[in-house]
């Protein structure tokens, strides 16, 4: 790789780490080519890009992204460095978590969700459990309902015995 081509890889990858919300560091190294073609597919099908790194062009590449501190993440980057960007917080976490089931990789180094930064492969659980925007948005509307579901239950329940008893006078007169 020419000097060109590294500063163009860097630039370009400084830029998708500044736009990213959610992206997760993670080794994959010693996996054979059938378990990696495999990891990548699933990652595909799961809408999350992967690639792998070089540690030193992706360390470059996060100095070069301003307003954000990723230097919990930099001392991660050692051995074997996959990136992957995600639109759901979740989604590389659960994918990781998954394909472990068969496989011992990859672990997970580190994780940045939405300004908070994740390191070490003890965070999966707390990674996986956490929920993405729509999931969160569905649960705030549910409570919002549910108060309102409330109040119009015992507005027709009420109005219904108010009828009944209505009726009844109205019977016995």
């Amino acid at each position: 790789m020419t000097r060109e081509e590294k500063a163009k890889y860097i630039e370009d990858l400084a830029q998708e780490i500044s736009s990213a919300s959610f992206f997760y560091l993670a080794d994959t190294a010693e996996l054979t080519v059938d378990v990696v073609n495999n990891l990548r597919r699933r990652c595909f099908q799961s809408n999350i890009k992967m690639r792998v790194v070089k540690n030193t062009l992706l360390e470059k590449a996060m100095d070069r992204v301003e307003g954000k501190d990723f230097d919990a993440l930099k001392s991660t980057l050692s051995g074997a460095t996959s990136i992957m960007f995600s639109e759901v917080g979740n989604a590389p976490a659960r994918l990781i978590q998954e394909f472990r089931k068969k496989n011992d990789k990859p672990i997970l180094k580190g994780a940045y969700i939405d300004e908070a930064i994740f390191v070490g492969d003890n965070q999966l659980d707390t990674l996986v459990s956490l929920k993405s925007r729509e999931e969160l948005i569905g649960d705030i509307i549910g409570l919002l309902q549910s108060p309102a579901k409330n109040v119009v239950s015992g507005l027709t329940g009420a109005g219904s015995k108010i009828a009944g008893i209505l009726k009844t006078l109205e019977e016995r007169a």
